[in-house]
């Protein structure tokens, strides 16, 4: 028997103490209001004013209970947490990148919590120089994260968005790299997005309205007051979000405005700073495009006419005139285009897996970069050299560790630079990965990805992590963690459901999983969760589910749809009083999702939420055994909605399961900043589903 189970079996033979502390008991305060003919009473939602009396004490007792409910696994925490660190190289550097003859890098030392950036000039021989070590500049700092970070042209200059509570509200720092010393700015409160321009002095930078979306960017000369900066893009539609960058070939100055149906997006020549914005299309209904400047023209990605996205050129001079350059192919979601001076490099979706497909402008030339597994991510790098033949990219799978290659686009050949390094005896050939297709209720296959032990038996009786995200079109990529073969080494499978919601089949898999298909991302996870089952990968005494954010709103439903299916159900950051926040145009993002999960306003859309909304759908039966994370400074998904959810659950519910809330009380929504602590994190939910599935476990 290997070490790492024989300590597990220990473990999980210790008995839990018999006298369990008592969970505290939120206050009702009823607020009632009438929607569309229904009487909808709120006993919580005092909890969304954090000034209020009752807020921060029961959050306090909450986390009392929580530690007192998983003291008894203390020792397994600390286990789990010093194999997930193990098997870490704590000492290591990324690949350099070279930009106009500097190399760029960051790097970490034992240790120390943050990244140190570090460059070096001419070669990789050169002295390193360290032009922002984020452990100095985080002292003192419970939380600090970074929104941004852009060296000017000319290599001079240094400026960054910083972020100390989690909320998101950034400052700017700017730092003289000549001299070492940081420039006195005192810009705050701003949102995401930098630009340089050429000039080495005027930096672009984005502000927030009232509900935190980006609407407006600013012109600013570095060294003057803030007074004196231009307003030179406002979209005061609420559903729009603005967003900021710099072209790769450092000519333009891009600014985009979508929606989830629309774009709109506008340049600004990078040489000549105080020039208006050029619109490149106006916005249309239903029209979705991106824009990559390139030799002499734009590359449009869009959906005009094309439902899985093509590429279109356009005049720089004329830049709504476009003309097809990768016609739309009905087997084939493309979802980005890189253009360089010689070639052009496109991402594209085949048969749910990322593709690069590469074009030679010096006679049209195309070929595919392939790759050998099967399930895998794929991810170009940021490849700031334009002029530059090799294209950078990142490779990983369920087993795989992280590969950075170096491909040569005109000879082909494939360069590795660096694998990381998985230490503490990782075997890849220990482990199997499968990709599996489940049937759903309406005939749709299912993609299914997953590793496990090679060799280990489909009889019913290992544990089943499944995970799953399933919106905004965002794809969930098979790649690598060395944290989950915590739970692999202990028999229990891996599994990521590809639901709808996401993209990775496709836009229609998108379209399918929103607004009035929301039900189908529901269903899609409960079908794969029965197909695993019925196959005999686990059981359903055995299986464990896992999601955050708009995956902790999956989370929520399926509790409430099949809590029988799910012995465990961990639910971070869950997005679960889905009408009541879609009702506060307020609150940060509300606005712009009215076309995510449509507008409760409306009586058909707030039927069709009133079905799934978790909050809303708590009702008095049995629930499996639940963690449920948030943090207090959470600005995408207020701490308030799983604490609501969780004070319901907890008045309702029939059963004696261990229904748990963890409240970071100084981060946002990704939890800790900090290397190490997210390492804590991840072991405290990995502790709790060990625990919870325990007598699965033993062979």
């Amino acid at each position: 028997m290997r070490p790492v189970l024989a300590a597990a079996l220990i473990l999980m033979s210790t008995p839990v103490v018999a006298q369990l502390p008592s969970p505290p008991v939120a206050k009702k305060i009823p607020v009632v209001t009438t929607l569309h003919g229904e009487r909808r009473v709120d006993d919580y939602a005092y909890f969304k004013d954090r000034t209020h009396p009752e807020t921060i004490p029961y959050l306090e007792a909450e986390n009392r209970y929580t530690d007192a409910m998983m003291a008894h696994t203390a020792e397994l925490q600390r286990q789990l947490y010093d194999e997930m660190l193990g098997r870490i190289k704590e000492d290591d550097s990324q690949v350099p990148v070279e930009r106009d003859g500097w190399f760029y890098y960051s790097r970490t030392e034992r240790g120390k919590a943050y990244p140190i950036f570090a460059r070096k000039r001419g070669s990789l021989d050169a002295a390193e120089e360290v032009y922002f070590d984020q452990n100095a500049e985080a002292a003192g700092h419970e939380f600090y994260s970074l929104g941004g970070m852009e060296v000017s042209p000319d290599h001079r200059r240094l400026a960054v968005l910083v972020d100390t509570t989690g909320y998101e509200d950034f400052h700017l720092r700017v730092k003289d790299l000549t001299t070492g010393r940081w420039i006195d700015e005192q810009l705050e409160k701003l949102s995401w997005g930098l630009a340089w321009a050429s000039d080495n002095r005027t930096l672009f930078y984005m502000t927030p309205d009232s509900a935190k979306r980006g609407d407006r960017v600013w012109r600013h000369v570095v060294g003057e007051p803030r007074a004196t900066d231009v307003s030179v893009y406002q979209d005061t539609d609420v559903l729009f979000n603005v967003n900021l960058s710099r072209s790769r070939n450092g000519e333009w100055i891009l600014i985009s405005s979508g929606s989830f149906t629309q774009s709109e997006w506008h340049a600004i020549p990078a040489d000549r700073p105080t020039e208006a914005p050029r619109v490149i299309a106006p916005r249309r209904p239903g029209v979705e495009y991106e824009v990559e400047p390139g030799e002499r023209v734009f590359y449009i990605l869009t959906n005009q006419g094309a439902r899985d996205f093509k590429v279109m050129t356009a005049p720089l001079d004329a830049p709504a005139a476009w003309t097809d350059w990768l016609p739309h192919r009905t087997d084939v979601f493309v979802e980005g285009v890189m253009a360089f001076r010689r070639h052009v490099v496109v991402i594209e979706r085949r048969d749910g897996l990322r593709q690069l497909r590469i074009t030679a402008l010096d006679g049209g030339a195309t070929h595919d970069v392939s790759f050998p597994e099967a399930a895998y991510g794929v991810f170009p790098g940021s490849n700031p050299q334009y002029d530059a033949t090799t294209l950078r990219f990142s490779y990983s799978s369920l087993v795989t560790p992280t590969t950075v290659f170096d491909y040569d686009m005109t000879t082909r050949a494939r360069t590795r630079r660096k694998q990381d390094e998985v230490l503490g005896g990782y075997d890849p050939d220990r482990y199997e990965v499968e990709r599996l297709y489940a049937p759903a209720r309406d005939g749709t296959r299912i993609p299914i990805s997953l590793v496990h032990r090679k060799g280990a038996r489909r009889d019913g009786g290992s544990a089943l992590l499944l995970y799953a995200y399933g919106s905004y079109g965002a794809t969930t990529e098979p790649t690598f963690s060395s944290q989950r073969f915590s739970l692999v080494d202990r028999d229990i499978t891996y599994a990521i459901a590809h639901v709808r919601g996401g993209q990775e089949m496709g836009r229609q898999w998108y379209d399918d999983g929103k607004m009035l298909r929301k039900m189908n991302t529901f269903t899609d996870f409960i079908d794969v969760a029965e197909f695993l089952v019925r196959e005999r990968y686990t059981s359903a005494d055995r299986l464990a589910a896992n999601g955050g954010s708009a995956g902790g709103l999956l989370m929520g439903v399926v509790a409430n749809l099949r809590p029988d299916l799910f012995k465990v159900i961990v639910a971070d950051v869950p997005f679960v009083d889905v009408i009541n926040t879609m009702l506060d145009a307020s609150l940060p993002l509300t606005a712009q999702e009215w076309e995510q999960w449509g507008d409760p306003n409306s009586p058909e859309a707030y039927r069709y939420m009133r079905r799934y909304s978790p909050y809303d759908n708590v009702t008095a039966k049995a629930y499996p055994r639940m963690l449920v994370t948030s943090g207090l400074n959470d600005s995408r998904v207020g701490y308030f909605e799983p604490t609501k959810w969780v004070a319901r659950l907890r008045a309702m519910r029939t059963d004696a399961n261990p229904l748990l809330l963890r409240m970071n009380m100084g981060a946002g929504h990704g939890g800790s900043s900090g290397r190490y602590e997210r390492l804590k994190e991840q072991a405290f939910r990995y502790a709790f589903i060990i625990d919870q599935v325990r007598q699965g476990l033993v062979q």
